[in-house]
């Protein structure tokens, strides 16, 4: 039986179709010629995951994700169907994320749990939110940024404060100021010079003082040897019979003081008896008496009379009163 070229050339339509059907469904994770083996999650964002994204459990590539659909018409939800290519126990508190590392694309990544029950196909996974390297960045970051505003209103402020500084008044106080230091820089600078300053005049007279100390070290030596050797000959001396006979006098004077002091000796009843000091001032003032009344009637005491009469007044009985000393 003889083949027609258009049925040949439907055959090889068909099966070229076929095999690119197969291929294309290869390449989405798709085999139709294994039984299907599927699980689902549901996230709340899917970020860049897509289809035909691989899922591994450490590591690991078990399946691919087969459809993605909104759970429902607010989407509070989107299900990932997952097409398992591999038979694994999945513990069923195990947790799911969307892993999107900086090369390549977004996978699902399933955190083995402990429980010793495992999922059944068509079961629901449990998920979670992954911080990924950008939130980790971001939220490594998020103190220094707040540093940073903190610094830069920081900033802000001080730049506020030194504009209300430079007000026109406070830049010519500054600028005095800045004279005022250029001018003391100047007196300083003229007071350090090293020809004609007071400095280098002090320092000249300080170096000819130092030198005239050198050219005199040789006398200074010698005043210093005699003075050395002064010091060594009084050391030497023997001052204790110096020291004996000080103390000797010390006790006669001593001696002399408690006589003075005793009332039985004559000097220290002359000191000490107000009784005969007394009498010594009586005896004064008698003698004065007596020599007032002599002088002022000496009659009385030389009777010796040719022409005149006896003086018949009485004696005096204190002195008379003088204003110089009686010749």
């Amino acid at each position: 039986m003889k083949i027609s070229n258009e049925t040949k050339v439907g055959v090889i339509t068909i099966s070229a179709l076929t095999i690119l059907i197969l291929g294309f469904n290869f390449l989405k994770g798709k085999d139709i010629f294994k039984k299907k083996r599927r699980i689902y999650a549901v996230f709340s964002d899917l970020g860049s995951l897509s289809k035909s994204n691989t899922v591994t459990i450490n590591g690991y590539v078990i399946g691919s994700v087969y459809d993605l659909s909104a759970k429902d018409k607010d989407i509070s939800g989107i299900v990932a169907t997952i097409n398992l290519t591999q038979e694994v126990n999945i513990p069923r508190d195990s947790k799911a994320y969307i892993s999107t590392p900086l090369v390549g694309g977004s996978l699902i990544v399933i955190e083995k749990g402990t429980d010793s029950v495992f999922l059944e196909l068509g079961d629901t996974l449990l998920t979670r939110r992954d911080n990924g390297i950008l939130d980790d960045v971001r939220a490594q970051f998020a103190p220094t940024l707040t540093k940073v505003r903190n610094s830069l209103d920081t900033l802000d402020i001080v730049l506020n404060n030194i504009n209300r500084v430079l007000s026109n008044e406070n830049r010519d106080n500054i600028k005095q100021t800045l004279a005022n230091l250029n001018m003391a820089s100047n007196a300083l600078n003229g007071l350090l010079d090293n020809q004609t300053g007071p400095l280098a005049k002090t320092l000249n007279n300080a170096s000819e003082f130092t030198e005239e100390l050198k050219k005199n070290t040789e006398n200074i030596n010698k005043t210093i040897s005699n003075a050395k050797a002064a010091s060594e000959k009084l050391a030497a001396l023997d001052v204790q019979p110096t020291i004996d006979a000080i103390n000797d006098l010390v006790g006669k004077l001593k001696s002399v003081v408690t006589k003075i002091d005793n009332k039985d000796g004559t000097l220290g009843a002359l000191l000490n008896d107000k009784t005969l000091y007394n009498k010594l001032n009586d005896a004064i003032l008698a003698a004065e008496i007596l020599m007032d009344d002599l002088r002022t009637h000496p009659k009385r005491y030389v009777n010796i009379s040719v022409f005149g009469r006896k003086d018949k007044t009485g004696p005096i009985t204190s002195p008379a009163v003088k204003d110089s000393i009686p010749k």
